[in-house]
C-alpha cells in the first residue's frame, strides 16, 4: 500500500473551500464516473489520485495513485457514501480561445451547484463547447458542482465575468449580436423564434435572483400550457439546449 503523505491530505481538505481552490488552482473530483470522465477528457490535468486498494489498477492514466484504507478514505471524502476514488486536478484554462458555437449559453448568478452542474452536463451532451457565467454563480470547480456535472467542466471552455455588461461587451467582440433573457412569464416563444440560435447569447438566471438586464435584449419564454409558475434553471436550460439540437438535426 502506498502511503498518502500528510501534505497531500491537508491539500485535499483545503480544496473543499473556494479559498483553497483559488490559491492552488486545483480542485477535487470524486466518484467513479467523475474520475473516469476526467482521466479520459484531460489526463494531463490530474496531479494525483487517491483510492481504495482494489480500485487503483483501474486508474493507470493517473500519474500517481495512492492506495489507502476505507477508513482513511472516508476521512478525506466529501460524500457520505464515498465510492472510494478521488482525483486532485488543475482547473483548465482557456484564455484567448475564440468561441465557435452557434450561440452562447450564459448562467447569471446561478448559485446552486446541482443546477449549475446539471447544466454543464447538458451543454456538453448538446454538443456545445462553451459556457459563460457571471459573478454570484457557484464555483464551477466546487466538488459538488463537479459531481453534478459528472466532470463535464473539464471538457468545456468556461468563462467567468463580473457582470452581464462586461459579458455582453465581450460577446459582441466575438460577433455575438442577439441577446435573449429567459423569462418564465413573458417573451417570444422559444419554439418559434427564428433567430434564437444564430450568433446569439441566451441568458438563464437563478430562481432566487431571476435574470439581469442587457440593453437591447429580447425576453424569451418556454410555453407552459399547464400554467405552472416556472421551471428550475436546469430544467429550463435543458429545454433550450435540446430545442437547439432538434433544429440542428432538422437543418442538416
Amino acid at each position: 500500500m502506498r502511503h498518502l503523505p500528510q501534505p497531500q491530505k491537508a491539500l485535499i481538505k483545503s480544496l473543499y473551500t473556494r479559498h483553497g481552490r483559488k490559491k492552488t488552482g486545483l480542485c477535487v473530483c470524486e466518484g467513479l464516473r467523475c474520475c473516469r470522465e476526467l482521466l479520459q477528457a484531460a489526463p494531463e490535468l490530474v496531479r494525483f489520485t487517491v483510492c481504495r486498494e482494489a480500485l487503483c489498477p483501474d486508474f493507470e492514466l493517473s500519474p500517481v495513485c495512492y492506495e489507502i484504507s476505507d477508513r482513511e478514505f472516508s476521512q478525506l471524502a466529501a460524500t457520505i457514501h464515498a465510492q472510494g476514488i478521488l482525483c486532485v486536478a488543475a482547473s483548465p484554462a482557456f484564455a484567448g480561445a475564440s468561441p465557435t458555437d452557434d450561440f452562447l449559453p450564459v448562467l447569471d448568478r446561478v448559485g446552486d451547484p446541482g443546477n449549475f452542474g446539471t447544466i454543464l452536463r447538458t451543454v456538453r451532451a448538446a454538443g456545445l463547447t462553451e459556457l459563460w457565467y457571471t459573478e454570484g454563480s457557484v464555483d464551477p470547480f466546487n466538488d459538488k458542482t463537479i459531481r453534478a456535472a459528472t466532470a463535464a467542466q473539464f471538457s468545456l471552455r468556461l468563462r467567468g465575468f463580473p457582470d452581464l455588461d462586461t459579458l455582453a461587451e465581450t460577446a459582441r467582440e466575438y460577433g455575438y449580436r442577439a441577446f435573449y433573457l429567459t423569462d418564465p412569464h413573458a417573451g417570444v416563444n422559444l419554439f418559434t423564434e427564428p433567430e434564437l440560435y444564430t450568433k446569439s447569447v441566451i441568458i438563464i438566471g437563478s430562481e432566487a435572483h431571476g435574470v439581469g438586464e442587457v440593453t437591447g435584449a429580447k425576453r424569451v419564454t418556454i410555453p407552459m400550457p399547464g400554467r405552472f409558475e416556472s421551471l428550475n434553471a436546469a430544467q429550463a436550460a435543458t429545454v433550450f439546449l435540446f430545442e437547439y439540437v432538434r433544429r440542428h438535426a432538422e437543418s442538416g
